[in-house]
């Protein structure tokens, strides 16, 4: 597998101001019900925060699809594929790549910035306390020290 089988290019829009038409910003979507962008609907949305220098992870969900964006500064996505490959993404507004992890494939992630980033995270399925639907696991074989 390849990042291309988790990796989703956002599709983006200039805005413009009311009033002289210059351009102000731009919209970036994540989530249409009509045009099937992600495999599974969303039942979650939460915002993770990673602290510079820090990782989350890695570990599975049992049942959960999952789906991240970094809304405010990198992260790198490590994920373990069916076949015990690495495979590495980041994302961050700039490349407006989402993520997607599918239920049963290890991740983690690394923030790569200087600063604490934001994960916007879309879920199939809704946490809810003590569900034990996540496994903690190790990557021992990776090179954690690349990103430190």
């Amino acid at each position: 597998m390849s990042a291309e089988n988790f990796t989703i290019t956002l599709e983006t829009h200039p805005t413009k101001d009311v009033e002289n038409q210059h351009v102000n910003g731009s919209l970036t979507v994540l989530w249409r019900d009509y045009d099937h962008i992600l495999k599974t609907e969303p039942k979650m949305a939460y915002v993770s925060i990673v602290n510079q220098g820090e990782r989350k992870g890695p570990h599975l969900h049992k049942k959960r699809n999952s789906y991240f964006y970094c809304i405010d500064g990198s992260v790198v996505f490590i994920i373990r594929d069916s076949s015990g490959n690495f495979i590495e993404i980041e994302s961050n507004p700039e490349n407006r790549k989402m993520v997607f992890v599918p239920s049963g494939m290890a991740s983690a992630h690394v923030n790569i910035s200087e600063k604490p980033s934001q994960v916007l995270a879309l879920a199939d399925i809704a946490w809810t306390p003590n569900d034990n639907e996540m496994i903690n696991v190790k990557f021992d074989e990776y090179d954690w020290e690349k990103w430190y």
